[in-house]
């Protein structure tokens, strides 16, 4: 017999270049760190593996990667956090073989929530990364 453990079953997500051609914006949902850190989680090499695609295919193509956190915590910490973790997605990226000039990084910290902060779902929701074309 075999077991499987610690699965998760994702719904699929807007596709990234066509939610870009008509909000200018791609909210990338699949891309994820450890708690408190700005460490990426291997899980979201698939995202980041899109996002590096969209942008071979048009090299014109430059982004704001923006950070952004929950309303857990210290305002100045969670700013803190969402620029590292920007930044770590701007550097994973620029190792994938992204020119660095055609990304910026900023942290937003929780200034930006899309949703309430007052269940699980809608903090998780407010933590993302955002892709805002240039």
């Amino acid at each position: 017999q075999v077991f499987f453990k610690n699965v998760k079953i994702a719904e699929g997500g807007a596709e990234p270049y066509k939610t870009l051609a008509t909000d200018g914006k791609f909210i990338a949902r699949g891309i994820n760190f450890d708690v408190n850190k700005a460490t990426i989680k291997p899980e979201s090499m698939g995202t980041l593996n899109s996002i590096l695609q969209i942008m071979k295919d048009n090299p014109e193509l430059k982004f704001e990667i923006g950070g952004h956190t929950d309303n857990d915590g210290d305002d100045v910490y969670n700013l803190k956090l969402s620029q590292q973790r920007a930044d770590a997605v701007k550097t994973q990226l620029v190792s994938m073989g992204v020119e660095s000039s055609r990304l910026t990084a900023k942290g937003y910290g929780e200034t930006k929530p899309i949703t309430d902060n007052t269940t699980d779902n809608s903090k998780a929701n407010n933590r993302r990364v955002e892709f805002v074309k240039l």
